[in-house]
C-alpha cells in the first residue's frame, strides 16, 4: 500500500515475508518480558535487525523487505530493537571489517542492549574536511596510546565503547595515515563534557583523551587504513540518518541508557523528546503530523494550508522512492556508496518543509514549550533540533559534493594537500 492513496501491488516474496514475520511476532511478543529479556529473544529470531547477516543476528533481506518486516512490528505494538551508534554504525562496520574474535566480542552486547557506544571522529578543526583530524595514536608495545580532542560526540556521556579515528602515521598524505579503533570510554584518560544545546538538551559532547589507551586487538582493519573502514561507518550513518530510513525498528531511543529491566510494554510506547518529533517525520509522518495540525487549527480548508499538505505529502512520496533507490546497492549485497547521499539531502528538505508548514499553521503558540503547548511541545523541539539534519552525518554542503563527484562524474574540488604528507599541511 503506498502513501497518498496510491496502491502498489506487492511482489510475492514480499508477501511472503510479510506473513512470515507479522507471525512470529504475534507469537512471540510479550509485554511482560523485561526490555532485556524481549531484545535477546528478537536478536536471536534475525527480525530486530534483518537486513544484517544471518549469521549475525539478521536474515539477510535487502531494505526495502526490512520495511515490510517494519510495519509488521508496527502493527503488533512491539517493543523497537536497540538503536543508537551500537546498532547504525559500529556493529555494521566490524562486521564489515572486523575479525570474527571482534564481531564475537562486540556484537552481541550491542544487540542484546547492553553496552552503549559513541562515536569519536569530528574534532574542532576537523568536521567537513575529518581527513585533517589531529587526534594521535602512538603504538606502546601491544597498546596504542591515544591523545587528542573529539567534539560533537552523541551520547558519549553514556557509551562503554567508542569507535575511534586517529592518525597513526604522519609522514604520509592525510587520508593514509589514519587508524580504527574501539576504546574503552571508561578509563581515566578519558574526560567527557557535555554540551548544552540551544534546546537545553545535552545530546552532544565534548571528549578530551589524555594518554588514554586501546589494545592493538581493538584496531578494527589495517593499521593506517582506517580511511577505508571509516567509509563505510559514515555510508551506514548518512543511510541511517537519510528520508525512509531503513532503521525503521529505531524508537528514537538514540542516545539514553536503557534499564534492561524496564518491561518491554513500557519500552514500546512511543519515544518523545528532541529525537522522537524528528523521528516520527523522517519514518513517513509528517503528512499525518500536518493533516492533523490542520485539523487542530481549523485550517483544514485553508487553501495555502492545503497546498503545503499537498506538497509535504509529494516529498514524502518521492523520498520513499528516493529511499527505494538509495537501497538498490545494499539490496544487492553491496555496501552502502555514495547514492546513500541522496537520501540524506531528501532527509534534510523534507524535515525543513514539515518544519515550515507547522509553524505557518500554528504561528506564535508553536514557539512555546511544555505539556500545553501545542502537541505536548514537539514544534518547538522540531524548530530547534532541525537544522541537525543538515549537519549530523555531512553537512548538505558535503552530501553535494560527493554526489557531484562519485555519481556524476564532475570534477573533484581542488586539494593541494592530495599528496603532502600531513606533517607538512597547514591545519587552522
Amino acid at each position: 500500500m503506498g502513501s497518498v492513496g496510491v496502491e502498489v501491488e506487492e511482489s510475492g516474496e514480499a508477501v511472503a515475508v510479510r506473513e512470515e514475520a507479522r507471525a512470529w511476532f504475534e507469537a512471540n511478543w510479550d509485554p511482560e518480558l523485561s526490555i532485556g529479556e524481549w531484545w535477546k529473544l528478537l536478536a536471536a529470531s534475525g527480525w530486530g535487525l534483518p537486513t544484517w547477516p544471518r549469521e549475525w543476528y539478521g536474515r539477510g533481506l535487502p531494505s526495502h523487505l526490512a520495511r515490510v518486516v517494519g510495519d509488521e512490528a508496527k502493527a503488533v505494538g512491539t517493543a523497537p530493537a536497540p538503536t543508537g551508534v551500537s546498532i547504525m554504525l559500529a556493529c555494521p562496520t566490524i562486521v564489515a571489517h572486523g575479525t570474527d574474535e571482534q564481531k564475537r566480542r562486540f556484537v552481541p552486547p550491542a544487540v542484546h542492549g547492553e553496552q552503549m557506544w559513541c562515536q569519536l571522529f569530528s574534532e574542532p578543526g576537523a568536521g567537513s574536511d575529518l581527513a585533517s583530524l589531529q587526534t594521535r595514536a602512538v603504538r606502546d608495545g601491544d597498546e596504542w596510546v591515544v591523545d587528542g580532542q573529539k567534539v560533537w560526540t552523541s551520547g558519549a556521556q553514556y557509551s562503554e565503547w567508542g569507535i575511534l579515528i586517529a592518525r597513526t602515521d604522519p609522514d604520509v598524505p592525510k587520508h593514509k595515515g589514519i587508524t580504527f579503533f574501539v576504546i574503552d570510554m571508561h578509563q581515566p584518560g578519558v574526560e567527557v563534557r557535555p554540551i548544552v544545546e540551544m534546546s537545553g538538551g545535552k545530546t552532544f559532547n565534548e571528549v578530551f583523551l589524555t594518554e588514554a589507551r586501546v589494545p592493538n586487538a581493538n584496531v578494527i582493519g589495517e593499521v593506517n587504513g582506517g580511511w577505508a573502514v571509516t567509509m563505510t561507518t559514515l555510508a551506514n550513518e548518512r543511510q541511517s540518518l537519510g528520508a525512509q530510513s531503513s532503521n525503521f525498528m529505531g524508537g528514537g531511543r538514540l542516545f539514553d541508557k536503557a534499564d534492561l529491566s524496564v518491561s518491554a510494554g513500557e519500552y514500546a510506547k512511543p519515544a518523545g523528546g528532541e529525537l522522537g518529533g524528528l523521528g516520527a517525520l523522517l519514518g513517513g509522518g509528517a503528512g499525518q503530523v500536518l493533516a492533523m495540525a490542520a485539523q487542530m487549527t481549523g485550517k483544514a480548508g485553508d487553501a495555502i494550508t492545503r497546498q503545503n499538505l499537498m506538497r509535504l505529502l509529494s516529498l514524502v512520496e518521492i523520498n520513499r522512492y528516493t529511499g527505494l533507490r538509495v537501497t538498490a546497492a545494499t539490496s544487492r549485497g553491496l555496501a552502502p556508496g555514495p547514492e546513500v547521499s541522496t537520501g540524506k539531502l531528501a532527509a534534510s528538505q523534507l524535515v525543513r518543509e514539515a518544519r515550515d508548514a507547522l509553524m505557518a499553521l500554528f504561528g506564535g503558540p508553536a514557539m512555546l514549550a511544555g505539556t500545553d503547548a501545542p502537541f505536548g511541545g514537539m514544534l518547538q523541539m522540531l524548530t530547534l533540533m532541525s537544522p541537525a539534519v543538515s549537519i549530523a552525518g555531512g553537512t548538505d554542503q558535503i552530501q553535494r559534493n560527493i554526489i557531484g563527484e562519485r555519481v556524476l562524474g564532475l570534477p573533484a574540488e581542488p586539494r593541494v594537500d592530495k599528496d603532502v604528507a600531513f606533517k607538512d599541511t597547514l591545519v587552522n
